[in-house]
């Protein structure tokens, strides 16, 4: 660390000299330079070294206005004084990190020490000067942190590459209601506001939650996962926030929990209804201050972890019946997303069976496999209580049976082992509600009983059915007209 604090000699020189040879060929193309400092002198110095090396300048002298002109800045460097009046140098670089994520930025202060250098450089800046300095100095330090910030950018690249060929979180669905799910997530994607999503089990909450970090700008960053049923309560809080060498019997060394392991990017709090109420105080001081003690510590810890909590648990319920704390809840549910249920988007069915049916396929070293029309007729009637899971399970032990050709009826209601889901063997109420069709009728009739048969479910309501059906309201009033303009005695549920 003390290589990173420069103590120059002192005295700013009256005259700028030419760049040094030092100069790569990265100053060859202007970079863009934010210079924050309270001294007009120290401005001045800085606005010509940098302009002779070749950079351009925006120069101000507080961090409010630093703060207002970032848009048209745009910056590659920010030079920050610590002291600055108002909000200080360290607090502006953590706004800066979060603001400008790209810009490498570099302290300065005439009144620096090795606890300031550290605290700086873990709050995210490239390299630190101390005050006086030379403008060969100052050349030696821009292009070093010019160069790590490329290296950044590259490593990015490369990373984003990467991941495009191994396959980003997959949300499969073509469904009106998945279509709004995906469009959701690429919009809270950006932002750091906390995410609680729910659903139930088997839904994809926690591909739904790789989805957001994947998509924002903290993909490079890391994305942990922390199963809050997983563990007791005295457990569960070494595992979050850590612990101290000697914090307990067995503690032999200092151990950074899953907090701190997110530090940059993004922490996923899996079945958050199932934390301890006694941890829950301890989790939400987390949350609003940003900071935690580790186990046995006395001193706070700073993190930058975006938080995405998942449960499939009636949270609200779960808060009138004393288990869960309201004010934690409130801070979870700043954005909720409620995941839908594979019965409210039956229009995926086909696509994910098949999808499933592929990756097994892939796994066995068999030859590609399609499912009968049978076969998937009867996946699209269940109503998949466990969801996706469910229906990968199904398809997975399918594969199994059926070693060649396509996918019968017979393969998933094969009974050997285990039986199969109770609708599947057609005693679901999907099954009988297209039982009273004979074979070969008309879509027209097929369709007319599934909204029929999902209205009278939902006791008429037809918000509620248009959501199963993955429809707009306005469709399903709609198809109610015609259908009674049809006769068929529907006038009450068209009313």
């Amino acid at each position: 660390m003390s290589s990173q604090v420069r103590a120059i000699p002192a005295g700013v020189p009256a005259g700028v000299p030419a760049a040094s040879p030092v100069a790569s060929a990265a100053t060859s193309a202007a970079r863009r330079v934010l210079v924050v400092d309270d001294e007009p002198l120290m401005r001045s110095f800085l606005e010509e070294a940098l302009r002779r090396q070749g950079h351009q300048i925006v120069a101000v002298a507080s961090a409010a206005e630093a703060l207002d002109r970032l848009g048209e800045a745009r910056p590659h460097l920010a030079l920050l004084d610590i002291r600055l009046g108002g909000m200080d140098g360290l607090e502006l670089l953590e706004r800066l990190r979060e603001l400008a994520p790209e810009c490498a930025c570099v302290m300065m202060t005439a009144h620096g020490t090795v606890e300031t250098a550290v605290q700086a450089m873990k709050r995210g800046a490239s390299d630190f000067l101390l005050k006086p300095f030379t403008s060969d100095a100052l050349e030696v330090v821009v292009e070093k942190a010019l160069g790590l910030a490329r290296l950044r950018r590259e490593n990015r690249a490369l990373r984003r590459a990467l991941r495009r060929r191994s396959g980003e979180p997959q949300l499969l669905g073509r469904s009106a209601p998945m279509a709004r799910l995906i469009e959701l997530l690429r919009t809270l994607a950006g932002p750091r506001a906390t995410v609680l999503i729910s659903g139930e089990s088997g839904t994809g909450k926690e591909l739904a939650a790789q989805a957001l970090h994947a998509w924002g700008p903290r993909a490079e960053a890391p994305f942990v996962k922390v199963n809050c049923a997983a563990l007791p309560a005295g457990l569960m809080e070494s595992e979050l926030f850590g612990h101290e060498k000697g914090a307990f019997t067995g503690a032999s060394q200092l151990q950074r929990g899953k907090f701190e392991l997110a530090d940059g990017g993004t922490l996923l709090l899996d079945e958050i209804g199932e934390m301890d109420v006694a941890l829950q105080p301890k989790l939400l001081r987390c949350l609003q201050e940003q900071e935690f003690y580790r186990v046995g510590g006395a001193r706070p810890v700073r993190v930058d972890a975006r938080i995405v909590a998942t449960t499939n648990a009636d949270l609200d319920a779960r808060v009138r019946d004393g288990r869960f704390r309201l004010d934690l809840l409130y801070r979870l549910k700043v954005v909720p997303v409620r995941l839908p249920p594979l019965r409210e988007r039956r229009d995926d069915i086909p696509l994910l069976a098949q999808h499933f049916l592929e990756r097994a396929g892939r796994e066995d070293g068999a030859a590609p496999r399609g499912l009968s029309r049978e076969a998937l007729a009867l996946l699209v009637q269940h109503d998949w209580p466990g969801n996706v899971r469910e229906l990968e399970n199904v398809i997975a032990r399918a594969a199994v049976i059926c070693r060649r050709g396509p996918v019968e009826r017979e393969h998933l209601l094969w009974e050997e082992c285990c039986p199969p889901p109770g609708a599947l063997r057609g005693g679901g109420p999907a099954a009988s509600v297209l039982g009273g069709l004979e074979a070969g009728a008309s879509l027209w009739e097929v369709e007319r009983a599934w909204i029929l048969a999902t209205l009278e479910q939902e006791g008429g309501n037809r918000t509620r059915a248009a959501r199963r059906l993955g429809v707009s309201v306005r469709t399903v009033r709609n198809k109610l007209r015609e259908y009674e303009a049809g006769g068929g005695g529907v006038a009450r549920l068209a009313a």
